[in-house]
């Protein structure tokens, strides 16, 4: 009889029966107070060579039911190697049907990067000559909030991920920055770093990620729905990196997400603010056109609905950022499901391509600094 567990960092499953590997039954917990869910992480012990049917009971009661439409899981017996497994979904329930190879095996909504992986990269960085690190606060869990910086130049960049902890492709996506903008022989991120200084926050939640929650934190807070109002006590995140804003100010702004629903990478701009005008437009298409050229798996056709004039959301790191420094903010999407674009059928939406959409914003953002005057 397999075993399942998921009292792990990053980890979110609860089994109600798995007396039978074809039969296994489970459920995924919500955000602590919040209700939220939707990720799940859970490993499966005694698995090699039996043929196991996992249905996720409550799927049709998590955070985004429409994304399990066209949705498979990815598997992994190292946490580096991750791939699809056949999964379905018949309107209520999410089954998994896998035979494994090996005794132990690793299940998840998304290629997990769990809070352990993410301290062991944040301690190579912090070996890297061109970067400077520094802690500017802390969760409420109290874990320090990491902030690199590179770059001397006078257009002040911030770039941020995970908001939202289980979508961990923001940290992949981070891997690949952060490399490239730490290298010395890269000629895109040596001309970035003469003209910008850019200031990195790779993990915003990491007391959700350890959590295993989906969108909040530690006091189930969203925190991409807390930047105008934030407080101390409810998003301390939000709070440290929007006073540090307050003392470089912001020229460029990309936040890094995940969208539960669409195949597909895309920008979102933040049209609808009062402060949008043709100037914001050109600079937002730039970058979207540069992005296009840059990217084999970016598209434009496809994104979210624009907000009505005067009516974003404020409360959104993008539309906050923007309209209060008046920039040139995105939040940039990657998908759960395999990308439309270049679709992959064994790994899907992988690390690696996160990786690599990282590297490849860093080569435009390097195109379009001069336009920041």
């Amino acid at each position: 009889m397999p075993n399942i567990f998921s009292d792990f960092d990053h980890g979110n499953i609860h089994c109600l029966d798995a007396s039978d590997p074809k039969a296994i039954r489970l459920e995924i917990l919500s955000d602590g107070s919040a209700e939220f869910f939707q990720w799940f992480y859970f490993r499966v012990d005694g698995a090699e060579a039996q043929s196991l049917s996992m249905t996720i009971t409550n799927a049709a009661k998590s955070s985004y039911p429409d994304g399990w439409k066209d949705y498979r899981a990815v598997a992994s017996y190292d946490r580096e190697t991750w791939f699809r497994v056949d999964t379905s979904y018949d309107g209520k329930a999410l089954t998994i049907n896998h035979e494994p190879s090996e005794d132990k095996i690793y299940y998840a909504y998304f290629a997990a990067y769990p809070t352990a992986r993410y301290r062991d990269f944040v301690g190579e960085m912090k070996d890297a000559s061109l970067l400077s690190h520094s802690v500017i606060g802390k969760t409420l869990d109290g874990q320090g909030i990491d902030c690199f910086r590179a770059g001397t130049g006078g257009h002040i960049f911030w770039v941020i991920a995970r908001q939202h902890p289980g979508e961990d492709m923001g940290s992949w996506w981070m891997e690949g920055f952060l490399k490239r903008i730490s290298d010395s022989d890269d000629d895109a991120a040596k001309t970035l770093r003469e003209k910008a200084t850019i200031y990195i926050v790779p993990c915003m939640n990491l007391d959700g990620v350890k959590r295993g929650h989906l969108r909040t934190n530690a006091a189930g807070t969203d925190l991409n729905r807390a930047w105008q109002n934030t407080s101390v006590e409810k998003s301390p995140e939000v709070y440290c990196v929007r006073e540090k804003m307050r003392e470089t100010g912001v020229d460029f702004f990309l936040d890094v997400h995940g969208d539960e629903n669409l195949p597909h990478n895309f920008l979102d701009s933040a049209i609808g603010i009062p402060a949008w005008d043709e100037k914001h437009q050109t600079r937002f298409d730039r970058y979207s056109g540069l992005l296009l050229e840059a990217s084999p798996d970016f598209q434009t056709k496809v994104g979210y609905p624009s907000a009505a004039p005067g009516k974003a959301n404020l409360n959104v790191a993008n539309n906050y950022v923007s309209q209060t420094w008046n920039c040139l903010g995105m939040t940039l999407e990657m998908p759960f499901k395999d990308a439309n674009v270049n679709p992959d059928p064994v790994h899907g939406w992988s690390p690696e391509r996160c990786r690599q959409l990282g590297r490849d914003n860093l080569l435009v953002m390097s195109q379009i600094v001069d336009t920041l005057g």
